[in-house]
């Protein structure tokens, strides 16, 4: 079993950042219902350029709405990719064979276990992490409606560990307590719920803006879970930055495929740099996302075959 490291701390509360337009060849970029890339960095400037009327980009609200309600019409215009739920399951299952080793992904709702890569206790479909707000803002939302869950009464301490390693307040029955509230249908879909609007949607919202297909959604979500939504160098938006400034993206004019190679490459050199050596495993990348865009498979359509850890997969067509 190869368990899913998350690369990254993200803070609490979670952010709402205003979308923002902004770019060349009519590229368009949202950033939006994420929490930023470290802890206690609510005061960090909107790092997209955004901001109140008249700010840096010159434009007032009645323009930036308009631009808005254009970039929300080109959205709704286009065909709906990953967000398909056909798609959507076939991304589950491919990230549940890099995280997990399984295509099984309704099966890891309850797992959770401390990988030693400073994230604290990681949990779930996702790889939900007590170190980085995710895990939090998962049991802050779901106690709000479910108040007696067997989680609830960790919420103190999940928010004095937050940003750390920490066990603190945790040990020894947060684990137990977990994998008990996962029996639940409404934690699972809580889950769901929390992968989707932190991940999932932002992730492909901001690639069909990018002009890319559903293999280049794929690896945008993938991206922004393993490496979080940060605006720095190791980060999903700090990776994106990188690439576009290798090769334009497909809604600039640019090259899908080399593009997405450009991504790729900067995602890959993110996971070398980890300081522990088990974590530098890179086949999520070079045996499985690369295999498909090499083959030219921007449609991310099945049957696929890749391999993960020396492990063979396969999808059937549909």
């Amino acid at each position: 079993m190869k368990p899913v490291t998350r690369l990254f701390l993200i803070g609490a509360p979670v952010l709402v950042v205003a979308a923002v337009l902004f770019g060349g060849g009519g590229g368009s970029e949202v950033l939006a219902d994420h929490p930023p890339e470290r802890p206690d960095r609510s005061d960090a400037p909107d790092p997209l350029g955004s901001g109140a009327s008249g700010g840096k980009d010159g434009k007032g609200d009645k323009e930036k709405a308009e631009e808005s309600e254009e970039t929300e019409r080109r959205l709704a215009a286009l065909p709906p990719g990953l967000a398909d739920p056909g798609m959507k399951e076939i991304a589950a299952k491919i990230m549940a064979s890099a995280d997990h080793s399984t295509l099984e992904w309704r099966g890891q709702y309850g797992v959770i276990e401390d990988l030693g890569d400073g994230n604290g206790y990681t949990a779930g479909i996702i790889g939900f992490c007590s170190g980085t707000a995710d895990m939090l803002h998962l049991v802050e939302s779901y106690t709000s409606d479910h108040p007696d869950n067997p989680l609830a009464r960790y919420l103190p301490a999940l928010r004095e560990v937050n940003g750390t390693d920490s066990h603190e307040g945790l040990d020894p029955d947060f684990p137990a307590a977990w994998a008990k509230a996962a029996e639940s249908p409404d934690f699972r879909a809580a889950q769901d719920r929390t992968r989707d609007r932190l991940y999932f949607e932002p992730a492909v919202r901001l690639a069909k803006l990018d002009g890319l297909g559903t293999l280049g959604q794929f690896i945008y979500y993938d991206a922004m879970v393993l490496h979080g939504p940060g605006t720095d160098a190791r980060g999903f938006y700090g990776i994106r930055k990188t690439a576009r400034e290798r090769a334009a993206t497909a809604a600039d004019g640019g090259d899908e495929k080399t593009y997405l190679n450009a991504f790729l490459d900067g995602a890959r050199q993110v996971m070398k740099t980890k300081s522990v050596v088990s974590q530098r495993d890179s086949s999520r990348i070079d045996t499985a996302q690369r295999i498909f865009l090499r083959d030219g498979n921007t449609a991310l359509e099945p049957p696929l075959t890749w391999q993960m850890y020396g492990e063979t997969f396969r999808i059937p067509a549909r």
